[in-house]
């Protein structure tokens, strides 16, 4: 049996970030970039003959952390600072955040690939639950800028 695919692309963030163990490279400096991603989902479709509704990350009945999934992005990409929590500069970094310098947000890993992956299982779980199984995240694809992109999926 065949299944529909849509995408949908969320953009619009500000993020800064730095990747400590990238010894030798200008990415190892907190940076920034203007992101994007694109998340695509599969499925059958429902009684509106949709894949995902569109607007589904605004109107959903679920969550993720706790927050609409539409908040949640907002939350995580919309002028934060990410850190690695394995970061050795981690202590001072949470300093900047006491001290309301920056909006610390801290995932497993950083850098384009690791947040495609962080997107797709936190997104995934979700919308999984969100359908009944009907439909599943099958890549995230996240880009800094227009010219860098990264993608994990199935």
């Amino acid at each position: 049996m065949s299944k529909f695919k849509s995408t949908k692309l969320f953009d619009g963030f500000s993020t800064v970030f730095r990747q400590w163990r990238a010894n030798g490279t200008h990415c190892r400096f907190i940076h920034g970039y203007g992101i994007s991603f694109k998340i695509t989902f599969e499925g059958e479709l429902d009684e509106r003959n949709w894949v995902w509704d569109f607007g589904g990350m605004k109107r959903a009945n679920g969550d993720i952390d706790g927050l609409n999934p539409k908040a949640w992005m907002d939350h995580m990409f919309d002028h934060t600072t990410i850190v690695a929590e394995d970061d050795p500069y981690l202590e001072n970094i949470k300093e900047m955040a006491k001290d309301g310098v920056i909006q610390l947000r801290i995932i497993p890993a950083t850098g384009a690939e690791q947040f495609a992956k962080f997107i797709y299982d936190k997104v995934n779980k979700f919308v999984l639950e969100e359908t009944n199984n009907r439909v599943r995240v099958t890549q995230v694809e996240f880009k800094e800028h227009n010219k860098n992109s990264a993608i994990y999926g199935e």
